[in-house]
């Protein structure tokens, strides 16, 4: 069992990857990192004495000053290189840079000149490095303001802005689930790379992708529909932008229910995609669920009954609870990396609709049981 440590663990790619890790407890043990571990030369020397693998991912992006970026992530680079030193260690480290290397501005020198920094200890003391020239990334949780433009326009759409375009070029872009996966990858390998450039898996113009959050927002916020997801850059940027809903504020929403002497009619979901749709029914004082997704898009609609739903992300305390009544028809969608119940609250038999946008498959399920 590899043992890694992420520094940057609680960042937006470290965050991540950091989660991830914890799908594969028989291969990985991950080591905790606080970022006062760099003003503390025993305590980052504890760390990096506990770990196999460091990835080191704890950089600047933005700041008034080039020249603050520059001066932080150089010297967090070297203080990693002098601990590496001082231990002895003979670990794997994989350094985060940036396709901005090539660019003659303060950040490309930072991260380049901290790529190099952990090459030159690996070339000297026997170890293994591989360090990654990553393009553009975007995905759930991102900082807006902050870590890209995505999480920008998204945070400004669910929240009543309007987004305003700077620059209309062309942006290579990486989910950044598929980059998780690309640092788990090179861990698995074991290989020495000095300079590894990550592919980007789409280049989208920005007013293209605007105009796709643009979409999202009127079907999808506005009308609760599951739009049309052309690929997989499609859906990725959809579970990006429904990261960002204020779920509290949001949930439940109520349908409209069409009333006549025969009864009522409700449309539970409108989809522009496919998938698999399911009902149950739940005895009172039953709960299901407690299990979340990395990548599914699923909605709970609750059309008898007396329910209890709740969430919670999966790194942290704060669950959300919502109350839903057959009376008045509604619906939850679960968004990824929440971990999800449903309890029948009421006195007598509970009726859900479960729709999810894709059939079950138990070899690739998607489906992580944690309690909420």
């Amino acid at each position: 069992m590899k043992k890694i440590g992420i520094t940057g663990q609680n960042g937006f790619v470290g965050k991540h990857l950091y989660n991830t890790l914890g799908l594969f407890p028989d291969e990985f043990e991950r080591i905790d990192f606080q970022k006062e571990y760099f003003e503390d030369e025993a305590q980052l020397d504890a760390f990096v004495l506990k770990c196999d693998v460091v990835v080191h991912l704890a950089a600047m992006n933005r700041h008034e000053s080039q020249e603050v970026i520059y001066e932080i992530n150089v010297n967090l680079a070297k203080k990693l290189v002098n601990s590496l030193k001082r231990t002895g260690s003979k670990a794997h480290v994989l350094i985060s840079s940036s396709t901005q290397e090539e660019r003659d501005n303060l950040y490309g020198r930072s991260k380049r000149e901290g790529r190099k920094a952990i090459v030159n200890w690996a070339k000297e003391n026997g170890g293994k490095v591989t360090g990654l020239i990553i393009p553009n990334v975007f995905g759930a949780f991102g900082k807006p303001f902050y870590n890209s433009f995505i999480a920008t326009f998204c945070y400004q759409l669910t929240h009543g802005n309007t987004p305003k375009i700077d620059n209309d070029g062309e942006v290579k872009l990486i989910y950044v689930q598929e980059l998780v996966m690309k640092i788990i990858s090179e861990i698995r390998s074991e290989q020495s790379t000095e300079e590894l450039l990550v592919e980007a898996t789409s280049a989208k113009k920005v007013s293209d992708v605007l105009a796709l959050l643009n979409d999202f927002k009127i079907k999808y916020f506005d009308g609760g529909e599951i739009p049309v997801l052309k690929d997989q850059f499609e859906h990725n940027l959809f579970n990006t932008y429904r990261s960002y809903i204020n779920h509290r504020e949001h949930y439940p929403v109520k349908f409209t229910q069409h009333t006549d002497p025969r009864g009522a009619f409700v449309e539970v979901i409108r989809l522009g995609i496919g998938g698999q749709c399911s009902f149950s029914t739940t005895v009172p004082g039953i709960t299901r669920g407690n299990h979340y997704h990395t990548r599914k898009i699923e909605r709970f609609a609750v059309i008898k009954g007396k329910a209890l739903i709740q969430l919670r992300k999966i790194d942290t305390d704060e669950a959300l609870d919502f109350y839903l009544d057959g009376t008045e028809p509604a619906y939850v969608d679960m968004p990824i990396w929440y971990t999800h119940n449903i309890k029948n609250v009421g006195e007598e038999d509970l009726y859900t609709i479960f729709w999810i946008d894709e059939p079950f498959n138990p070899e690739d399920s998607d489906t992580y049981f944690l309690e909420v």
